[in-house]
């Protein structure tokens, strides 16, 4: 059995969907979803779905007295960032080598790094009149979305579409890929 940790800071739809992707698979354990947002929707979700939450502060998140000791009692193989919007200490990316998995709304390397997350990077997009945009899924390092590629899916940026009908597109893709690249990565990690 795979032991997956979802951290997320929002609402949490994409934990949402990579559990509910997951629910019938007898291999992946969606074991916790972890959050730094006390306020985050993500809680809720996690009740609904019946899985286990914390909440770690920021400093708690640095803490191997804290966080590495939670996911270490709790058996953790790999952690999923589904809008996790804190950079992942080091001490988590030392314990965790190419185990730690992101998605990113736009294809890096463009609109990467810190404060492009969200609608800041949707808007990035349309000012500056891409003709696409997608989704990015790599693996971890101790910068902000710069660690290794696993896929990368693209969608068309019409003339009409502003922010947020690009954002319902890049959903539609996360929703449809994210679990399917994390149930690969999984997999190929017990063969």
């Amino acid at each position: 059995m795979i032991n997956i940790a979802i951290l997320a800071s929002g609402s949490g739809s994409n934990a949402e969907n990579i559990a509910n992707y997951f629910k019938a698979n007898q291999l992946v354990n969606i074991d916790c979803i972890i959050t730094n947002n006390p306020n985050a929707y993500v809680i809720k979700r996690a009740e609904k779905l019946n899985i286990d939450f914390k909440i770690f502060n920021k400093s708690e998140m640095k803490s191997e007295d804290k966080m590495l000791k939670y996911l270490n009692e709790r058996n953790i193989d790999f952690v999923v960032l589904a809008g996790f919007l804190l950079l992942v200490p080091k001490i988590l990316i030392d314990k965790f080598p190419n185990k730690i998995i992101n998605i990113h709304p736009a294809l890096l390397p463009n609109y990467g790094g810190k404060g492009m997350y969200g609608m800041n990077v949707h808007n990035a997009v349309i000012e500056n009149k891409e003709r696409e945009s997608g989704i990015t899924i790599h693996y971890v390092n101790e910068n902000y979305d710069e660690g290794e590629y696993i896929s990368q899916h693209k969608c068309t940026v019409d003339k009409n579409d502003d922010a947020e009908s690009l954002a319902n597109k890049v959903h539609e893709l996360e929703y449809e890929f994210f679990p399917k690249v994390l149930e690969d990565v999984f997999m190929k990690s017990i063969k």
